[in-house]
């Protein structure tokens, strides 16, 4: 299957326009302003005569869990979270499905998105406790019977290198086959060669088993710059609710520090562990619990291609950046993997 056109990302038809405006009661919408931050989901700004919104079609999210999710947003602002509930529609839900498309509507947040390194070393710290108290948030949210009760114990897989090192041979073959010789394709195809060889190479640096060190507990899932709102030195607002999910505690700090610091193809290691130590100053986890997440992130992206998928697979195009900027991380954190590990500890 292949995903929707730029064309139908950036263009809502007027009669899903006035069906969406009917279903959440707000009047008519006027020009929907397109919102090209979203990687997945498509998000729109529109005025009404009920104030300003963030209109969202979510596309890869199945309906239930999403409706689950959104579910726990009151909960969160009640509980002094900085999140805006969704609005319900006139029939009491908080999706609509209309023109084919699952819809959700959020009161207008105001702020700016901010990059990991454009960051205060003391923002950073406050963006980890921030992240530690929504952990302690969502726990309080499961024990009040809106989400699942937590498993006693997660797994984690561990992608084999064989099994990586053959989806890369079938990546090389689509580039072959489907690729048009662009710059991105030479680039694609020589970084799977160069992806082949570091699998090998540093294979038994893997984790060795599949039960992630530490606590675990309900996450948000895709916490990083892109859902993330500041008004100044504070955080105004968090964003992009599709994800949570249960997961080892260290799997959400160690992914948010890469995407937050790692920018330009290098990590911050100083703003990495002012991030971990204002996590740690909120939410209590061990130093070991860390550096098992950092090597488990380090070898998923070692062996995940999901980039070069979207691209060759489902002819989405959208996050060909996020791979050339991923890519040359993984060569620079491979080179350094003791120095990046020291960092979260140290946090």
């Amino acid at each position: 299957m292949t995903d929707a056109t730029v064309a139908d990302r950036t263009a809502i038809p007027g009669s899903v326009l006035a069906e969406l405006a009917d279903a959440f009661g707000v009047g008519e919408v006027r020009e929907p302003h397109y919102l090209a931050d979203g990687l997945m989901n498509v998000n729109w700004k529109v005025d009404t005569p009920a104030g300003t919104f963030a209109l969202k079609r979510v596309t890869d999210v199945p309906l239930d869990r999403l409706s689950r999710n959104l579910g726990v947003l009151a909960a969160l602002f009640h509980d002094g979270f900085p999140v805006s509930p969704p609005v319900t529609t006139t029939a009491g839900s908080l999706v609509a499905e209309v023109g084919g498309g699952v819809w959700c509507l959020f009161p207008w947040a105001a702020g700016v998105h901010v990059r990991g390194i454009d960051l205060s070393p003391t923002q950073a710290a406050g963006l980890g406790a921030h992240l530690g108290r929504l952990h302690m948030s969502l726990g309080r949210v499961c024990s009040q019977g809106l989400l699942p009760g937590v498993p006693d114990a997660v797994s984690a897989d561990v992608t084999p290198p064989d099994r990586a090192v053959e989806k890369s041979h079938r990546l090389s073959e689509a580039v072959a086959a489907k690729g048009v010789g662009s710059a991105f394709d030479e680039a694609a195809s020589a970084a799977l060669d160069h992806r082949r060889a570091l699998i090998t190479k540093h294979a038994e640096l893997r984790p060795q088993h599949a039960s992630p060190e530490g606590a675990h507990g309900w996450t948000h899932g895709d916490f990083q710059y892109r859902n993330l709102l500041w008004d100044g030195e504070e955080l105004a607002a968090v964003l992009d609710w599709d994800r949570v999910g249960v997961r080892p505690y260290a799997e959400e700090v160690v992914r948010t520090a890469q995407v937050q610091f790692g920018v330009g193809g290098v990590f911050d290691l100083d703003r990495v562990s002012a991030f971990v130590g204002g996590y740690r100053s909120v939410m209590p986890l061990e130093a070991i619990a860390l550096l098992d997440g950092a090597r488990r992130l380090w070898w998923k992206r070692m062996t995940d291609f999901w980039q070069l998928e979207f691209h060759y697979n489902r002819g989405n195009f959208s996050c060909d950046e996020l791979f050339t900027a991923d890519e040359a991380l993984l060569h620079w954190w491979t080179d350094r993997l003791d120095q990046v590990e020291d960092a979260f500890a140290a946090g």
